[in-house]
């Protein structure tokens, strides 16, 4: 991801201009979005005109567009996120209040305005800028007639390609074992061709129970030097072969989490995060007064300056209330203050699919706490929506900068902050003082 512009005052409001450049730069931007925040980008829109006759005519226009964001869908397999909300700046082919569905698209600029750019947000925006991040991991887990080709990134695992085939169980005297395994075999190698780019990966898993990914191995190098295919031959190296339990994709899990894939693993997040989960199990199997999880225990842990590492899954930080929100980024932002290291899971990874098993936050500890009684449960349901009056929603309109606010134009990124007396124009130009 690129950024264009960045104007975030020292109280933390601000806006910032980003173009997404890979379908992940998507997966930051939903984790970065929240309802209530504005966002303004180039988007399709039907435009119904009527005509002095008093005929219609309708066209699809392109126009850039501002709405306050009041519902967020991310979808992993299209990579395509949508941001639904109102119109808060008229034009002559849309109305202010009016809904509309902003589709972020690749390589195409878009603003996003915050009454607040907390310590995670910034984090988060730190590490989608950083071009060291990418999708470093393949990996295949099969069985006989089923497999899933995944691509396994620092914050998402995705399944580019899922083969299911019907093998006929392996008869003495019959071939047809033997020929839908070759067929099914076929199939896979043709998905690890179309998906797997191996000027990226830096190893491609092969995992499988049994000796199927052995036979596997063997049929893709046997085709590769019969077709000549440079990229398997050259990368020979590359590849790992594992053990896993079953052909879904839950089976990555513990094909991560095995020595041998580690050690090829050791500088990627994916790795890192695997292992700083086994070592929460273990801990809380080998002393549990050291292993905390769930939000009431691990706030008392943080309160007493005990906490080591903690790990947190980035769902907990989408919530819809943001007092919800503000209490995990007051842990994150307390441990890394006591000197703590904070691990934030992607929930689209097996890793924080287990994290979030856990209530989404867990903790090791420096020191045991054995002392730490089960606290009242807090209410959930409390929200502290800023944007929920009339009031809060006409001022957060009114702190855009109507001079530079989802400007088109690349540039170099600035680090100007918005004074005061622009924000007086703003809210001057608005009829909203």
């Amino acid at each position: 991801m690129k950024i264009i512009r960045r104007r975030i005052e020292k109280d933390g409001i601000g806006e910032v201009t980003l173009s997404a450049e890979e379908p992940e730069d998507l997966w930051h931007v939903y984790n970065i979005l929240a309802v209530g925040d504005c966002i303004k980008a180039t988007t399709m829109r039907k435009v119904t005109k009527e005509m002095s006759t008093g005929s219609t005519s309708s066209a699809r226009l392109r126009m850039s567009i501002s709405i306050q964001v009041e519902e967020l869908d991310f979808d992993s397999q299209g990579g395509v996120i949508r941001i639904n909300g109102r119109n808060i700046e008229e034009s002559e082919h849309i109305k202010l209040g009016q809904y509309h569905t902003i589709e972020l698209e690749l390589h195409r600029n878009f603003t996003i305005f915050k009454r607040h750019w907390d310590a995670v947000y910034l984090d988060r925006l730190a590490v989608a800028t950083d071009p060291r991040h990418t999708a470093d991991v393949a990996a295949v887990v099969m069985e006989e007639g089923l497999a899933h080709v995944c691509l396994i990134t620092g914050f998402m695992t995705i399944t580019r390609a899922r083969i299911d085939a019907n093998i006929p169980r392996k008869r003495k005297g019959a071939t047809g074992h033997d020929k839908a395994l070759e067929k099914f075999f076929e199939t896979v190698l043709s998905a690890v061709i179309r998906h797997v780019d191996f000027a990226v990966v830096k190893c491609c898993i092969i995992a499988s129970p049994g000796f199927t990914k052995d036979q596997f191995f063997e049929y893709m190098n046997a085709e590769a030097l019969r077709r000549d295919i440079r990229f398997v031959i050259e990368n020979k190296s590359k590849f790992i072969l594992a053990h896993a339990s079953s052909g879904h994709k839950h089976a990555l899990n513990e094909v991560l989490a095995e020595k041998s894939v580690l050690a090829r693993l050791a500088d990627t997040k994916a790795a890192s995060e695997v292992q700083a989960l086994d070592s929460f199990y273990q801990m809380l199997e080998d002393d549990p007064n050291r292993a905390f999880y769930g939000y009431n225990h691990v706030r008392k842990a943080v309160d007493a300056a005990a906490v080591q590492t903690l790990l947190v899954t980035d769902a907990l930080f989408r919530s819809s209330t943001m007092h919800t929100r503000k209490k995990y980024v007051a842990l994150v932002e307390s441990v890394k203050e006591n000197g703590g290291e904070v691990k934030i899971f992607s929930s689209l990874h097996v890793s924080g699919e287990r994290l979030g098993q856990l209530s989404g936050v867990a903790a090791l500890l420096r020191f045991p706490l054995p002392d730490i009684d089960e606290g009242e449960d807090e209410d959930e349901t409390k929200s502290e929506s800023s944007l929920s009056s009339d009031g809060d929603t006409r001022d957060l309109v009114a702190n855009f900068d109507k001079s530079g606010f989802g400007d088109e134009e690349d540039g170099e990124e600035e680090e100007d902050t918005q004074t005061g007396h622009q924000m007086q124009e703003d809210r001057d130009s608005l009829g909203l003082s």
